[in-house]
């Protein structure tokens, strides 16, 4: 599967100052004590497990901020499975760059391909049901659009990106305003008719409340067990999306998707993953 890049120069502010964290103000020392000025070299950025692989779009720019000189090609794109001690990408050029720009690129590829993977596995647990997994906003904090664009290439969808992206009314906002009907005729209200509107719900009265009060479009059933979930789907008969979250763990997903919900939300697609083992080798 082909995917869309995010343009670089949205993502550089981001690999820039990562770079500048790890550089420190006086660059990298070791390499310029012990490498002679002008030595190249060719180095291969390793997979040392089978995983889905993220994050090349974002070491491809780390390694060309340290140096826009280096010869870099990428031969597993973003989104493609990848197998143990598969070489991923070739860096070639000056090695006093290539050690420089090395752990940043790391850091990002071992993390991002980390939540791809993870990523796959939920959806690999949707198989012959129409549900779709889905983020969250659990994200790092400065890394929220390369951990998201993380989850597509593992076959994920996103959530909200920010808070600004649509309105998702919570237990809070429910209980802080006065009741359901309350906050849903504050958004019919004042909503932007390009703003989709979604609701948080516990129980099945308060879904019932929902339908009939009306102006959501999609309705997030929270920490319901499988039996209502599935009563919940019946109660919404296609009328608005439902989304199922909380307590959503790898080994749930394939009984929650045969409920017949649209969505299946979980923050551990992100804040959970484990870092993919790469490496970098002269």
């Amino acid at each position: 599967m082909s995917f869309a890049t995010l343009p670089d120069l949205i993502l550089e502010p981001m690999i820039r100052n990562a770079l500048m964290e790890d550089l420190g103000s006086y660059g990298d020392v070791t390499t310029r004590v012990v490498i002679p000025d002008g030595t190249t070299y060719e180095a291969r950025l390793n997979a040392r497990e089978d995983a889905i692989v993220s994050g090349m779009q974002v070491a491809v720019i780390a390694f060309c901020l340290v140096d826009p000189s280096l010869d870099i090609k990428t031969h597993v794109k973003d989104g493609a499975p990848c197998k143990r001690g598969d070489t991923l990408m070739t860096i070639k050029g000056a090695v006093a760059s290539i050690l420089s720009g090395e752990r940043v690129a790391l850091n990002f590829a071992g993390r991002l391909t980390g939540i791809a993977t993870q990523t796959a596995t939920f959806v690999a647990q949707t198989g012959g049901t129409d549900a779709r997994i889905t983020c969250t906003r659990k994200t790092t904090p400065g890394l929220r659009s390369v951990e998201k664009l993380a989850v597509l290439h593992g076959g994920g969808f996103n959530h909200r990106y920010s808070l600004s992206d649509a309105i998702l009314i919570k237990d809070n906002h429910i209980a802080a305003a006065g009741g359901i009907r309350q906050v849903l005729e504050a958004a019919k209200a004042q909503a932007s008719h390009m703003m989709a509107v979604e609701i948080e719900v516990d129980r099945l009265d308060q879904l019932a409340e929902v339908l009939e009060v009306g102006g959501a479009s999609v309705v997030l059933l929270d920490n319901m067990d499988n039996e209502t979930l599935g009563k919940a789907v019946a109660m919404v008969d296609g009328r608005i999306k439902t989304e199922a979250s909380g307590n959503v763990t790898v080994d749930r997903v394939a009984s929650i998707a045969a409920t017949g919900v649209d969505y299946i939300s979980s923050g551990a697609l992100t804040h959970s993953a484990r870092t993919v083992d790469l490496g970098l080798d002269f």
